[in-house]
């Protein structure tokens, strides 16, 4: 574990985490990240490992087809400050841990539900993933190359940016309003109204700068791969270069760079000529290795830089200067951001067994060892053992 020598901003806020795929663990990641004590809620048996975004959190296994087990989470929640909850709408409810419920236990209790469709409306009970709910904002029509399908952007847009980021900025200024209110509340994070959100210049742009959208079709504007100097281009060795000279200044580093005279080429701004731009680039690309293009580049600033793998980017003295990278047991990861500058974030690096804090957490909630032991043996809990080497779990 990094070593702490300040109080990271989160410090003293308890996080409840009904464990979940993707939008949720990652939720309760950045919250563990600066400082929350987040203690994520597992079955007892998960079909998909829900040991992924883990680091930092205590894990506690509990039967929520139980009447024991739910009422081991309405003891957690009763000095929490936020739970985080995953499911389709009515589940928490079903359960008998639905918002009205949780907050006449406690009533600075703020509520994050976190859902593909959002609370209500006529596709909430409707299955989905990133793709669905990206679809559904309109912002997937626009991703994708010239006379190709639409292109999905793995799972970033609604899972994680509008999502678990979106989420968790709700949480904070619930928070921040229960200093005046006293009182928690419901934060209904919708990932499709998250993802639209999180694409307002996409939508903005449209009206405010027309310019960008010449090309009228996708694939064929700015800044959807219809642009030559917004672009990747293949090198000798195969690899790729990553070109965003947009504006004049870097448009004409770029020409310096290639060793092309703008005077033999298609205007900049001439749309109708960029695929004569575009090929005169992809051939000029082709003639050096991504190492030497780099080497070029680094004495041009022409917003020119190499596409680079996991394992390239976490050995680039930029990103090591920066600490962009955690590493423990031979597992990498990005390191927290943004970075403050008196309360930083110091995650710890430790991925929880399953279930391996059950017994300390019970305790605390006033459970004695037999009990535990008999909840244990009820199928109520599961209660799995530390490991140093847990974070191969």
């Amino acid at each position: 574990r990094i070593q702490i020598l300040f109080e990271m901003a989160l410090k003293g806020i308890k996080v409840i985490e009904m464990a979940g795929l993707a939008p949720s663990p990652f939720a309760g990641l950045l919250l563990a990240d600066y400082g929350a004590e987040v203690i994520r809620v597992d079955q007892l048996k998960p079909i998909l490992s829900t040991n992924i975004l883990a680091r930092g959190k205590k894990s506690i296994s509990v039967n929520l087809k139980k009447t024991e087990g739910v009422d081991i989470v309405k003891k957690l929640v009763a000095d929490a400050d936020v739970i985080i909850e995953p499911f389709r709408p009515g589940v928490m409810e079903k359960l008998g841990l639905g918002p009205d419920t949780l907050q006449n236990i406690n009533k600075r209790l703020v509520y994050a539900r976190l859902s593909g469709y959002g609370q209500s409306g006529p596709l909430s009970q409707a299955a989905g993933h990133d793709i669905n709910y990206v679809a559904m904002t309109g912002v997937l029509s626009k991703l994708g190359r010239a006379k190709e399908k639409p292109f999905p952007p793995i799972n970033l847009l609604a899972d994680f940016a509008g999502g678990s980021i979106l989420c968790v900025m709700g949480i904070v200024m619930a928070l921040f309003s229960r200093n005046t209110s006293g009182h928690g509340q419901v934060v209904d994070a919708s990932l499709t109204a998250g993802a639209a959100y999180a694409s307002s210049f996409l939508f903005s742009s449209h009206n405010q700068l027309p310019m960008m959208w010449a090309g009228g079709k996708r694939g064929c504007n700015v800044l959807d791969s219809g642009c030559p100097y917004y672009n990747t281009y293949k090198t000798l060795d195969n690899k790729y270069m990553a070109v965003g000279a947009l504006e004049p200044q870097f448009y004409a580093a770029l020409l310096e760079g290639l060793d092309l005279n703008a005077a033999d080429l298609p205007a900049q701004v001439d749309f109708t000529k960029w695929h004569i731009l575009e090929q005169v680039f992809t051939e000029k690309f082709k003639t050096k290795t991504q190492k030497q293009w780099t080497n070029v580049f680094a004495e041009h600033d022409a917003c020119v830089t190499p596409v680079l793998s996991f394992e390239e980017a976490a050995i680039h003295p930029h990103n090591i200067a920066r600490e962009m990278f955690l590493e423990t047991e031979g597992i990498r990861e990005p390191a927290p951001s943004p970075k403050l500058s008196q309360t930083p974030a110091a995650p710890s690096l430790q991925i929880p067994v399953l279930g391996q804090d059950t017994l300390e957490i019970l305790g605390k909630l006033g459970y004695d060892e037999a009990t535990c032991r008999h909840l244990a043996a009820s199928g109520v809990v599961t209660m799995a053992t530390k490991t140093n080497d847990s974070q191969n779990e």
